[in-house]
């Protein structure tokens, strides 16, 4: 369970290690024309975890929750499947909660993506764990077309300027990069 670390500003810090996630998330290309963005979560800690019912202990190292998420979508970034898989979580309910994705089924994956997950997902509708992948998954997708967008004209708004000027801090109207253009 380790990872790039940040050093603490102060030496004379020493830390203690009491919980690790890893969230993966990888894009690809169908052979059917579609697009596929795939995330997982897994959650560890380095000492014996016993759930908030008392039901189940989770030895050290091994996962708390492990559990993904596999989305299918077209070049209009129109949300065609969902599915999810839960290998490890803290309560039995918990192994179900992949069911209540489908109600992003034909969600197109654009501005207010998270907003919109959140409000179909959010609370008891579904697993906090799940939306947590979901809501970056969104920008996966995003960088996954990235090849499909470049061979598209760029998108203008009415006035001709480049949608993507003040998107991101790179593109703020005043920096160099939009500037030089």
């Amino acid at each position: 369970m380790s990872m790039m670390e940040i050093s603490p500003d102060d030496d004379s810090v020493t830390r203690e290690e009491l919980h690790f996630r890893r969230i993966d998330m990888c894009g690809w290309r169908r052979s059917d024309g579609l697009y596929e963005v795939e995330g997982r979560v897994i959650d560890q800690k380095p000492q014996a975890c016993k759930s908030p019912n008392g039901f189940k202990v989770v030895p050290p190292g091994e996962p708390i929750h492990d559990m993904g998420v596999k989305l299918v979508f077209d070049e209009d970034m129109l949300v065609h499947s969902v599915s999810a898989f839960t290998a490890s979580a803290p309560f039995d309910d918990c192994f179900a909660a992949g069911q209540s994705l489908q109600t992003i089924k034909g969600l197109r994956i654009a501005g207010g993506w998270s907003s919109e997950v959140r409000r179909r997902l959010g609370g008891a509708q579904s697993c906090t764990h799940l939306i947590g992948i979901l809501i970056p998954m969104g920008t996966v997708a995003y960088q996954s077309l990235t090849k499909v967008r470049y061979s598209r004209p760029q998108k203008v708004n009415s006035d001709g300027v480049p949608v993507k000027v003040d998107s991101c801090y790179a593109y703020a109207a005043n920096r160099e990069l939009v500037m030089r253009k």
